[in-house]
């Protein structure tokens, strides 16, 4: 190749790739509004009824993510040599939210001495992994949009899932609420924030051709429609 039209294209690639922005940002939870009783005490949770009755921590709700909701034009594709990994590791699923871009190879080690199954009956994704131990690490492709849940025939408590989502666009959130979604394309884009326990919501975010754009999202069950 002429040197000359060599460092005209190096020059248009570094220029295009310059043109991205990064989408930050926070998720919260919005607990529902207690009874005064409640808020002043234990109340019925107090007695032995309901001593190992399960009480959600709003404050410390884990595995929220991020992700744009759409096509994005010029977005590369997943490479096909990386996967994703969800071990089955002390009788769980580890990580229990999985986010991946649709077209992801799933991995699926057992760190564990017994034997586990891995299989899903979900609309998005049907499929049954089979029982193991260490001897092999099966790899499953998610190839649709949506959620995923994932059980263990043996164990009923074992439980993940795995988020397919339409591009490589996406973030989990750390443990202090906050999300970083680099090198995105400048547009209008849906942005959606979900978690498994509460309606996912979407806001519109313009993605600047450089530096940042913040968008903030508090999830609760107030759009839900009451009866």
């Amino acid at each position: 190749m002429n040197p000359k039209l060599l460092l005209l294209c190096l020059g248009l690639a570094g220029l295009t790739a310059a043109r991205a922005g990064t989408i930050v940002g926070t998720v919260r939870a919005l607990p529902p509004p207690e009874p005064p009783a409640a808020a002043g005490g234990g109340g019925a949770y107090e007695s032995r009824r309901y001593k190992f009755a399960e009480r959600i921590d709003y404050d410390r709700l884990r595995d929220f993510v991020v992700y744009i909701d759409q096509a994005v034009p010029g977005a590369p594709p997943v490479a096909p040599q990386l996967a994703a990994v969800t071990t089955q590791r002390d009788a769980s699923f580890d990580p229990h939210v999985l986010p991946v871009a649709v077209g992801t190879t799933v991995r699926w080690p057992n760190d564990d001495d017994i034997y586990h199954n891995v299989y899903s009956i979900s609309d998005t994704k049907s499929f049954d992994l089979g029982y193991y131990k260490k001897e092999k690490v099966p790899e499953q492709k998610f190839d649709e949009v949506g959620r995923v849940d994932v059980f263990c025939a043996i164990h009923t408590k074992m439980h993940c899932i795995v988020l397919v989502v339409p591009n490589i666009y996406f973030a989990k959130v750390d443990a202090k609420g906050r999300f970083v979604i680099k090198d995105v394309p400048p547009g209008v884009y849906k942005l959606r924030a979900w978690h498994e326990r509460f309606p996912a919501q979407v806001k519109l975010v313009t993605v600047p051709a450089d530096g940042e754009v913040r968008v903030d999202f508090a999830l609760g069950l107030g759009e839900l429609p009451q009866s």
